[in-house]
């Protein structure tokens, strides 16, 4: 598996909050904006805020970290492997968070949790390409 990430994202409680923040106070530029998420092209990956509710339900966590909410992305270049690596991840220690499936926004996603509890979504999406070092670049419209 390759070493890399390729998406971190927060649970905010407020996005238009957040957008202040991360656009005013660091000067970030969204490459996308849409009702409760926020994303962010850097140097090499994707950063996004994320109205914390919304964040926890997609990930089928039940509300258990409200506070502090957030999932890291380890993202592949085909659908199927979203499942090979989750299963590789539950092999060695990982708890399944929610069964792969399609999100309304596109692509192809599951969450596992590391043995700490922390959230990884593995996803593949078309639209972001990944190139051969491991750098993902957001694509939207």
């Amino acid at each position: 598996m390759q070493q890399q990430m390729s998406l971190i994202t927060l649970g905010v409680a407020d996005i238009q909050r957040s957008r202040r923040f991360y656009g005013e106070g660091f000067g970030w530029k969204p490459v996308a904006e849409m009702p409760d998420i926020t994303f962010y092209q850097l140097n090499g990956f994707v950063f996004a805020t994320w109205a914390v509710n919304s964040l926890e339900e997609d990930m089928k966590r039940g509300g258990n970290s409200q506070k502090g909410a957030f999932a890291m992305a380890h993202n592949v270049r085909s659908k199927e492997e979203v499942e090979q690596v989750m299963a590789q991840l539950l092999k060695f220690g990982g708890k399944l968070l929610r069964k792969a499936d399609a999100p309304p926004h596109g692509g192809f996603r599951g969450y596992v949790a590391d043995p700490d509890d922390h959230a990884w979504e593995i996803a593949w999406n078309a639209a972001w390409p990944i190139s051969p070092e491991g750098y993902v670049t957001a694509k939207f419209g």
